[in-house]
C-alpha cells in the first residue's frame, strides 16, 4: 500500500471510530436501560464496524416522526376527541369523573371507559373471519382495515375479492398493512386493490429523511371497522395459517373480539392517527355515537406505541399485575418480561395469587421461544405457573384478571409489544364477559401441561447456551 492508500485507510478507521464514540455518548443518553446503555456503547466504540449498522436499525427507543405528524394534524383530531367526550357525557356513555377503581387505566388511554358496549368473544379464526366477512358484506358507506400481516393465499384473497366488491358498490375501502409484517405480500395484490378502487397503503415505518433505518418499529395492530357501527380487535392476521392450514403448526389457537357501542368510535380514532402517519390525510368517517343494542358493558380502548411518552404497554401489564386480589391468567405467545414485569408476577404469587401463564409448546419464533426457558425457573421459585398449550400453536393475547375485568388485544408478553410496537388493548370491566373469558382459558388450560425449571436443565448443553444467548437480545426481539 503507497501513504495514500494508508492515509485514506487510516481516516476511514478514524472516521467510524469517532462515528462509534458519537454513537455511544447517544446511546448513553437515549438508552432505554442502563444494561442497554453499556452494551451498545462498549460495542459502538470496540467494534464500531459492526456495530453502527445494528445501531441505526435496533438502537432507537422511540418512534420518530409520528407524534409531530399526529400534532400536525391535531387541530382536526383534537376537535375530534372533544366533541366524542362531550356528546358522550351528554348520551350518558361515559362518566363524568374517572372510574374509581381503574383511574390508571384510563389515564394511560388518555380516554374514559365508555359505557353501554357489547363485547363479543370470537375464539378462533373460522368464527372471527366469519363475523368479518359478513360485517364487511353489510357495509354502506366505509371499511377500514389494517393488519400486520397480509397474505396473499386463500384467505387473504377472500379478504381481496370482498373490498374490491364493496368498493365497486361505492363503499369506501381504507387499508393499511404494515411492510415489515407483510413483505411477502406481492405488488400484484396491492395493485389489484387499488385497481378497484380501495385506498391501500403501507404504515410506512421508514417515512421521513432521517428515519430510512427505523425498521425495528412494527405496526402490529389488527382493527376492522364499519361504517363507525362495529369494530373486530385481536390476535388474528390475513393468513391460512390463522384458520389452521399449516401443516407445520396445525391448529392455530387464537382470539378476537367484535365491539359494538361507543368503544367503536375510540377504536377508530387509534385506526385515524395510523392512517394520518401513513398518508398525510384524515378521511371523514361516522363520529356518531350509539349504545349497543342490549349492550351494558364498560369497555376501555388502550393503543400502545414506541411514541407514546410513558412504555403504555409495559405499564398496563404492570398495574394489571399488581391490582390481581385472587387470580391473573395470561395467555400469550411470547414471554419474554422485562425485570418489572417478571417481579410483578412473582409478587403477585407470593401474596397468594393464582397466577398462570399459557404458552406454546411449538415455536414461531426461535429466539423468543429459546428465551422463555430463561424465565422458568425464576417464575418457579416464586409461584408463578407456567403452562405449555399442546395441540397445535397457540397465538392468544388475552389478560383475566380476578372475577371481573379482562383484555384481548394484540400485545404480547414481551419487550417488543411493550416498547417496539403499535398494539392495541381492548379492557373490558364486566363480570359476565370476565366468566366468558375464564371459560374459554379453562378450556386451554385443559390442553397445557405444566412447564417446570427441569425442563431446561434436562436440555443439552448446546440449548441452554442458545437459551441464555436468546435471552441477552431479549430487548431486541
Amino acid at each position: 500500500m503507497d501513504v495514500y492508500q494508508i492515509t485514506l485507510a487510516g481516516l476511514i478507521v478514524a472516521a467510524f471510530e469517532l462515528m462509534g464514540i458519537a454513537a455511544a455518548v447517544h446511546a448513553v443518553m437515549q438508552a432505554r436501560t442502563s444494561q442497554g446503555a453499556v452494551a451498545w456503547a462498549v460495542g459502538l466504540v470496540s467494534f464500531p464496524f459492526l456495530a453502527l449498522p445494528l445501531y441505526l436499525i435496533f438502537g432507537r427507543s422511540k418512534f420518530q416522526g409520528y407524534v409531530k405528524a399526529r400534532r400536525s394534524g391535531n387541530l382536526e383530531i383534537h376537535r375530534l376527541v372533544d366533541d366524542l367526550e362531550e356528546d358522550a357525557l351528554r348520551e350518558g356513555l361515559i362518566s363524568d369523573r374517572p372510574h374509581p377503581e381503574h383511574e390508571v387505566l384510563e389515564s394511560l388511554a388518555l380516554m374514559r371507559f365508555t359505557l353501554q358496549n357489547r363485547a363479543e368473544l370470537l375464539v378462533d379464526g373460522t368464527a372471527t373471519f366469519e363475523a368479518i366477512f359478513n360485517a364487511i358484506d353489510d357495509a354502506e358507506d366505509y371499511i377500514l382495515v389494517q393488519f400486520f400481516i397480509v397474505r396473499d393465499d386463500d384467505l387473504g384473497r377472500e379478504l381481496k375479492s370482498r373490498l374490491m366488491a364493496k368498493a365497486a358498490a361505492g363503499v369506501r375501502v381504507f387499508f393499511l398493512y404494515d411492510e415489515i409484517g407483510s413483505h411477502r405480500l406481492p405488488n400484484a395484490y396491492i395493485n389489484e386493490l387499488h385497481g378497484a378502487g380501495v385506498d391501500i397503503r403501507s404504515f410506512h415505518t421508514t417515512r421521513g429523511r432521517l428515519n430510512r433505518f427505523q425498521l425495528n418499529f412494527r405496526n402490529h395492530r389488527k382493527i376492522v371497522i364499519v361504517d363507525g357501527r362495529v369494530a373486530f380487535v385481536g390476535g388474528l392476521n390475513v393468513g391460512d395459517e390463522y384458520l389452521g392450514r399449516s401443516p407445520k403448526f396445525g391448529p392455530w389457537r387464537d382470539t378476537h373480539l367484535k365491539l359494538t357501542g361507543p368503544s367503536v368510535q375510540a377504536v377508530q380514532l387509534a385506526f385515524l392517527e395510523d392512517w394520518y402517519w401513513a398518508t398525510g390525510e384524515l378521511p371523514k368517517l361516522d363520529w356518531s355515537l350509539t349504545a349497543a343494542e342490549g349492550g351494558d358493558q364498560k369497555v376501555l380502548v388502550l393503543p400502545s406505541g414506541p411514541a407514546d411518552l410513558l412504555e403504555t404497554c409495559g405499564m398496563f401489564f404492570v398495574h394489571a399485575i399488581n391490582s390481581a386480589r385472587h387470580r391473573l391468567w395470561i395467555a400469550s405467545p411470547y414471554f419474554v418480561p422485562d425485570s418489572h414485569v417478571i417481579c410483578a408476577l412473582q409478587l403477585a404469587a407470593m401474596r397468594g395469587v393464582d397466577v398462570r401463564i399459557v404458552l406454546p409448546q411449538k415455536p414461531d419464533h426461535l429466539l423468543v421461544y429459546l428465551s422463555s426457558f430463561s424465565f422458568l425457573e425464576e417464575a418457579e421459585q416464586a409461584g408463578v405457573e407456567i403452562y405449555r398449550y399442546q395441540p397445535g400453536f397457540m397465538h392468544n393475547k388475552v389478560l383475566l384478571v380476578d372475577d371481573d375485568l379482562a383484555a384481548v388485544g394484540t400485545a404480547n408478553l414481551d419487550n417488543r409489544s411493550f416498547r417496539l410496537n403499535f398494539e392495541i388493548t381492548i379492557v373490558v370491566d364486566d363480570r359476565r364477559f370476565a366468566g366468558q373469558v375464564e371459560a374459554m382459558l379453562t378450556r386451554d388450560l385443559a390442553q397445557c401441561k405444566p412447564a417446570d425449571a427441569d425442563e431446561l436443565k434436562r436440555r443439552p448443553f448446546w440449548f441452554r447456551l442458545a437459551v441464555r444467548l436468546a435471552r441477552l437480545m431479549a430487548p431486541i426481539q
